[in-house]
Parts: structure tokens; C-alpha cells; sequence
């Protein structure tokens, strides 16, 4: 009888789950969600910047990610799985998170065949799918570095040791995969391996010590458990994620590095390694969403209001410091300084040169806003997104779509007198940590599921780009809507209807918060609403087919300064056009120039003018300079008096800062002093 009522139960979820919004976050059901996503498949690119990107995506990018994780002369991904599966005898071979990152491209392959219906893409899903079906232990338990050498015994137990850490994240990132995989095609084959994982860990955790428990860096596993209780209902998942908020932080040997030096109810500010804190945040998000717990939320605002004010960058990237101490400067007692890295520093600390914005921090930004977004309703999470998203995002993968940047400065000098940890340029593989390519792979196959979200009120249009919506609303009701911009080169957009509810239906236009003198017409005629930066306008009304609604956004360029706490650029100036932030780069300068000689002349005309780089259709910003004395050495030189040699003038262009690095390896800076 038992084992009746749970197939019933388990059928009726999965019948359930198929007459709802099966989004990135399914959280149609979610109480606490005010916004909902829709189905992977509901937005299409039909042109303009990210319809270019997407092809960049499918026609490059994933391609040779696949491709690349299959080549175990380079990654050895693939090859873990088969060895693990007993195909062969082997070695396991490579980082301890090589699981993970072959899992964040099978996601990006999901999200993919969603739009496209790719029957090859399938094909090479239900491949892999057999294969880690062959791999899964009978406990659920999935770890390649582990069940190859419980089944072949060749790493040795020093050396598995130093596999573990990364055990708890390859899981997270299964099952984020399996439920995107399931919500694009249908098929449980892959969803079913992610319920033994679930499984696993609600027992591991069930009966493991804190300490214990707590060995688990970088928690994907926090937003995949949660996305397998939204998909499956099954209510041990939630109490599992529940779980794992609630030992963070309780036993003697917890790091501000991993987030866990004090339970997560008592962190107001952001601290220590950006990528796992962005990844913390993100899932406590999702919890919220299911269990409404105000704490929750009130210390998410608090952190992100840290982040957003006092440690982020211009471009949205997060994590400054490759290196440092926390907490720095405010205690001589040894057991309370400790050792951080790939991090958050203190406030206002954002070096450029040094700045480590790792890929996947600024990945875990757009994560994070995301849900913040979809949990409040507040535009301002959305801006963060699209800042995100356009500049620190794109800037971790060039423009043909096959290398990459572990991390993404705002400042690269060739005379900087010593090594960094990364290269200045991007790879097709990194050696040391290419993590942030599968990464940006799924981000880019994924960006159209953020363009829209629905509530009971009416469609929320969040991101900017010509697409065609086909999707319902909660209710179940057709909406159809044409997309036609240019952005984010052009401010205009314009909505057409094709099919929406017959009753008063409502969109809400979000306002960028950058953005000043936007304007709202319906078939052409121009509303007389107040509209106000950093929201959503609500325009509602009874449409017909072929009603036209136009949001012309002005997009003049704009010089930025920072705020004067931020040591490294004062009397300095970034320039920005809309979401865009924009960079000079040496190829701009005669040879014998660095481009932290310039000086921008702030009295410039800026004239905007369009250009294709890497085959790519980009506008520039066309600037005057002026060089401080070209002829003077800095070399053995750290002060020297002010030279009164009149400056030379030069014009120059500059890029976005998302395609530096795509003409030559050169020098390249954000901010100019002026």
C-alpha cells in the first residue's frame, strides 16, 4: 500500500509540475515568489544584439565546449565518467569541480535543444545521461574522484582527499542541470539521477556531524535542491535546504571565506570568497521563496545594499581582491584574522589592475538579482542583472564565442611589475580553473528566460531585445507578444500585441534606473504617467491585436565618477551609454603610449558611431585625449615633479568594455583620469 500512495504521489507531482511555468526557477508554485517564470522555450531572439549572441552560442560556444569536455587530451571530464563507470581502467585527472563544469555545459545543451528542439542535441544528452547512470552508486552518490577509487584504486587516499571539497557543488550543479534537462524535453532519465542524488544528501546530512556537514564549498547544491523540491515535491528536499542554512555557521572551524564563520541569520555585510557568496545568496533567495522567512530576506537586503553601494563594480563584477584578510585592520588577535581569497574586500576597496571579478562571481550577481527580482518585484534587482549580465558576464567570453576570462579587470598594464595568478588575455582553455567557461556557456544559452516574468497583475518585461514571447499567463490564458529594438545601441522599444487576455491586461516596463527622460506611447500617442528610474511603469488596458507600445529610453553618454572612498579612482572618470560601460584600449594609442598616460578631455563632443568587430555589430564612443609628457620614463621612478610639457591631443575610440581584448593583447583601462 505504501509503495502505491508514494507512485500516486509522485505521478500526481509530476502531472502537476507539466501545467506549470517550467522556467531556470520553476517557482510557479513557490507562495513567496511575486513574480513567475516562464517556460524555456517561450522567448525567442529574432534579431538585434542578443539573437547575435545567441548564435554566437549555438553556432560556436557550445559546440566547442562540448566538444572540448569530450577531449581527454585536454579536460578529461568526459573521460572521468566512463573510468567511474568501469569502461576502463583509469586515473581520475583534473579539478575536483570537473563534474560540475561538464554538468554546466549538459545544462547549457538543455536549455539549448528547449528553443531549438535539436533531435542531435538529444541524441548526445541521452549519451550522457546512460553514461551517468552507469556511474551513480546504488546510494545515489555521485562524485567521479570517489567511485573511481572505490572501483580502481588509483589516486590514493592522500590525493582523494584533496578531491572532497568540491564533492557537495558537482551535486548542485546535477541536479540544476537534470531539472532543466527534464523541463526541456520531458523525459525523467536524467531527473531520475537526480533524485538519487537528492536522496543522498538528505540522508548524508540527516546523520552527518556539523562538522562533517559542512564540508561543502561554493553550495550550488543549495539552489539545485531547492529547483529538485519545486520539481518533484517532494517535501524532504525542502527541509533538506532548510537544513543547510541552519548549521552554516555553528561549528568552532568555520571561515569568513566560506561564509560559515557565523550562521547565516547573523551576516548583515558581504564577506570572503565572492563566487560562493553570490552562490550562498542566490539559494537563500530561492529558500524565501518557498518559506517566506523574513530574516531571510531582511539580512539579503542588508548584504546586497553592501554589495550594490560599497563593493561592486561599474561593470557589476564582484570580488576584488585575489588575496587578503578579514576582518582586516580592526583586531590583533590571531584566531580573528584570517586568510581570504577570490573575495570580497572592504568596503570601497575595487583596485583595477588587481581586480579579480572572477567570471562566476559576477555569474552568481546575475543568480542573485535574479531571484531578488522574482521574490520582491523591486526593478532595481533587475538593473543589477542587466549591468551584470552586459558588462562583467560578456567580458568573460569574446566575441567569436571560444575563449575566455577567468577574471575580468578594469585595468591591464603591460608594465605591472609582477605575475598575476591569471592570464591578461582570454583562453580557449585555462589551465588552472576553467570553471567560468561551461559557466558563461549555460549563462548565454539561458539570458532569454530573464527577458520576461509574469504575476497575477499582468507580464513584467525585464530585459531589452527583439524577441517574439509566446507564453501564458498564471492563469493560463495565451499571450503573444513581438519585441522590436535595438538595444542596447538604441533606446527604443516597441511592443506589439499579437494575443493577450481580452480583460484589462497589464505590462510593466521597467525604467533602468540609469535612465533619465523615458517616455511611454500606446499606438502613438504619448501617456502623460509619471516615470520614475529604478521602477516598472504599469501600462494597462483592454489591447487588440496590433496595438503598439513604444518605451523610448534616452541614451546620451554619460561620465561617471565614483565615490571619493574609492582611493584607486579618484579624480578619475568612467564612460558609460545606456547599460553599456565603455574602455580605451592601446590599440587606440601610438605604440610608445601606455593608456594610463591618457587624460580624457571631459569637454569631448562623444560622438557615438557604429563598427563590427570579429564580426560583430558594435558602436564606439569617439573621445579627444591628451597625453601626459610622452617622452618621460617612469622606469626606476616612483614620484616625480609634474611635468608642464604641454599634452598632445589624439582622438580615440573607445569600446565597450565587454569586447576589449578582441582586436590584439594590448593595454586597455575603464577609468581615465581627465
Amino acid at each position: 500500500m505504501n509503495k502505491i500512495v508514494t507512485f500516486l504521489i509522485v505521478l500526481f507531482s509530476l502531472g502537476t509540475l507539466n501545467a506549470q511555468k517550467n522556467g531556470l526557477v520553476a517557482n510557479f508554485d513557490s507562495p513567496f515568489s511575486k513574480l513567475k517564470s516562464i517556460n524555456l522555450q517561450d522567448v525567442k531572439w529574432t534579431g538585434g544584439f542578443w539573437k547575435e549572441q545567441s548564435d554566437v552560442e549555438q553556432q560556436n560556444t557550445l559546440p566547442y565546449m562540448w566538444n572540448l569536455y569530450h577531449n581527454d587530451s585536454i579536460t578529461h571530464a568526459y573521460k572521468n565518467f566512463e573510468i567511474a563507470a568501469g569502461l576502463m581502467k583509469g586515473k581520475f585527472s583534473g579539478p575536483s569541480f570537473h563534474d560540475g563544469d561538464f554538468y554546466k555545459i549538459f545544462e547549457a545543451m538543455a536549455a539549448t535543444y528547449a528553443v531549438t528542439k535539436d533531435k542531435k542535441i538529444d541524441a548526445e544528452m541521452d549519451k550522457a545521461i546512460a553514461l551517468f547512470a552507469k556511474v551513480q552508486r546504488k546510494d545515489g552518490y555521485m562524485h567521479t574522484p570517489v567511485l573511481i577509487e572505490e572501483r580502481w584504486g588509483t589516486l590514493g587516499a592522500e590525493e582523494l582527499k584533496k578531491q572532497l571539497g568540491f564533492e557537495k557543488y558537482n551535486m548542485g550543479h546535477l541536479m540544476t542541470a537534470a531539472c532543466v534537462h527534464y523541463r526541456a524535453t520531458g523525459k525523467t532519465n536524467f531527473l531520475n539521477i537526480a533524485k538519487g542524488v537528492a536522496n543522498f544528501l538528505y540522508d548524508f546530512y540527516k546523520k552527518a556531524s556539523p562538522e562533517l556537514a559542512r564540508n561543502a564549498i561554493c553550495p550550488s547544491h543549495y539552489m539545485g535542491i531547492i529547483e529538485m523540491y519545486r520539481t518533484v515535491k517532494d517535501p524532504r528536499y525542502l527541509e533538506l535546504a532548510t537544513n543547510l542554512i541552519d548549521i552554516r555557521g555553528t561549528t568552532n572551524d568555520g571561515t569568513d571565506d566560506n561564509q560559515d564563520r557565523i550562521p547565516f541569520r547573523q551576516q548583515t555585510t558581504a564577506m570572503g570568497h565572492a563566487v560562493r557568496a553570490n552562490y550562498l545568496y542566490a539559494g537563500v533567495a530561492d529558500l524565501y521563496a518557498e518559506t517566506g522567512e523574513q530574516k531571510l530576506l531582511d539580512n539579503l537586503k542588508s548584504i546586497w545594499e553592501d554589495v550594490v553601494y560599497r563593493k561592486m563594480y561599474i561593470t557589476g563584477a564582484c570580488g576584488s581582491l585575489y588575496d587578503g584578510v578579514s576582518p582586516d585592520g580592526t583586531s590583533y588577535n590571531p584566531a580573528d584574522v584570517q586568510k581570504i581569497h577570490q573575495a570580497y574586500g572592504r568596503p570601497y576597496q575595487l583596485p583595477n589592475a588587481t581586480a579579480h571579478t572572477e567570471t562566476c562571481a559576477n555569474i552568481g550577481n546575475v543568480l542573485w538579482n535574479w531571484r531578488m527580482l522574482q521574490i520582491t518585484s523591486e526593478a532595481k534587482y533587475a538593473d543589477i542583472l542587466e549591468q551584470s549580465l552586459y558588462n562583467s558576464v560578456l567580458s568573460g567570453i569574446s566575441l567569436e564565442g571560444t575563449a575566455f576570462c577567468y577574471n575580468n579587470p578594469l585595468n591591464v598594464s603591460k608594465e605591472l611589475p609582477f605575475k598575476q595568478r591569471w592570464n591578461k588575455e582570454r583562453e580557449g582553455y585555462i589551465k588552472l580553473s576553467n570553471c567560468c567557461a561551461p559557466n558563461v556557456t549555460r549563462t548565454m544559452a539561458e539570458v532569454a528566460n530573464y527577458a520576461y516574468t509574469i504575476s497575477k497583475e499582468g507580464l513584467y518585461v525585464n530585459l531589452f531585445g527583439s524577441n517574439y514571447l509566446n507564453t501564458t499567463t498564471t492563469s493560463g490564458e495565451k499571450v503573444q507578444v513581438e519585441q522590436q529594438t535595438n538595444y542596447p545601441w538604441d533606446g527604443k522599444i516597441v511592443l506589439k500585441v499579437v494575443d493577450v487576455p481580452k480583460t484589462d491586461f497589464a505590462f510593466f516596463l521597467r525604467i533602468p534606473g540609469w535612465s533619465q527622460g523615458t517616455s511611454i506611447s500606446v499606438n502613438d500617442v504619448k501617456r502623460n504617467d509619471d516615470l520614475f528610474s529604478g521602477t516598472y511603469a504599469k501600462v494597462a488596458h483592454k489591447w487588440k491585436k496590433g496595438d503598439v507600445i513604444t518605451l523610448t529610453i534616452p541614451m546620451p553618454v554619460e561620465l561617471m565618477q565614483a565615490n571619493p572612498l574609492v582611493e584607486e579612482v579618484k579624480n578619475q572618470i568612467a564612460v558609460k551609454r545606456g547599460p553599456l560601460v565603455y574602455c580605451l584600449e592601446s590599440n587606440q594609442l601610438p605604440d610608445s603610449i601606455s593608456v594610463n598616460q591618457v587624460l580624457l578631455d571631459v569637454k569631448s563632443t562623444f560622438t557615438v558611431k557604429s563598427f563590427e568587430l570579429s564580426n560583430r555589430k558594435l558602436m564606439a564612443i569617439e573621445a579627444n585625449v591628451r597625453v601626459t609628457d610622452s617622452n618621460s620614463s617612469w622606469n626606476k621612478t616612483l614620484y616625480k615633479p609634474l611635468s608642464t610639457i604641454q599634452s598632445a591631443n589624439l582622438s580615440v575610440q573607445l569600446i565597450p568594455y565587454f569586447a576589449w581584448g578582441n582586436h590584439s593583447k594590448g593595454e586597455m583601462s575603464v577609468w581615465l583620469p581627465y
